[in-house]
């Protein structure tokens, strides 16, 4: 199975750098922009199906997707992001002055460490890894799945068995990256933007998770 798991496009929030969690944030202009610069690129593939998660700035991009492959889209719960909990909605430097200890408590990546209101990490790795096993089990060979950065990451760190305390993906907004899952997972592409060059321009891609 190939699962093409697609970052949103920028946010709003992104744009104004907020952090997100599972607020329902729309996308920014150049988010729908990005979005159908995905959709090019994964016309032609022989793709059956488009699953995502319902926030509005990963459902924004995966209609805009669906619109090229000409597919309908399942949401999935599970797909969320990160709750953040008490960060939703702040600046980091909002976070660091309102909540110094909280702020050195995510910045220590401890797996278990829980933002008030919100989750850990390593209930994230479980969320994500139970998600994409879940899309796998339904039955086509290729896949869209789009979903958020931080729930992608920690689902690859699970499913490719990296230690909960390293965190070693950052995904950029709109990036395609591609599993190949039959009986070992392999992480076939990473952070793929190609497609974004025309339309991000000398702009500074988005990355990250919250």
């Amino acid at each position: 199975m190939l699962l093409y798991c697609v970052r949103h496009g920028e946010s709003s929030y992104n744009a104004e750098g907020r952090i997100q969690g599972q607020a329902n944030i729309p996308l920014s202009p150049l988010g729908r922009l990005q979005s159908e610069a995905a959709g090019r690129a994964l016309a032609g593939l022989p793709i059956e199906a488009i699953y995502s998660s319902p926030l509005a700035r990963a459902a924004e991009t995966a209609a805009a997707i669906a619109e090229v492959l000409r597919l309908p889209v399942t949401t999935v719960d599970d797909l969320k992001e990160i709750h953040a909990g008490i960060f939703q909605g702040l600046k980091w430097a909002e976070i660091e002055s309102l909540h110094p200890d909280l702020a050195c408590g995510w910045l220590h990546q401890e797996p278990d460490f829980v933002i008030p209101g919100g989750e850990s990490r390593r209930a994230l790795m479980q969320r994500g890894r139970a998600a994409l096993t879940a899309i796998r089990e339904t039955g086509p060979r290729q896949v869209v799945v789009v979903s958020h950065g931080g729930l992608l990451s920690a689902a690859f760190k699970s499913l490719l068995e990296i230690p909960a305390k390293r965190n070693p993906f950052s995904l950029y907004n709109c990036s395609i990256n591609v599993l190949a899952w039959e009986r070992q997972v392999k992480l076939m592409a990473l952070n793929r933007i190609d497609h974004l060059r025309e339309v991000n321009g000398d702009r500074p891609l988005s990355s990250g998770d919250l």
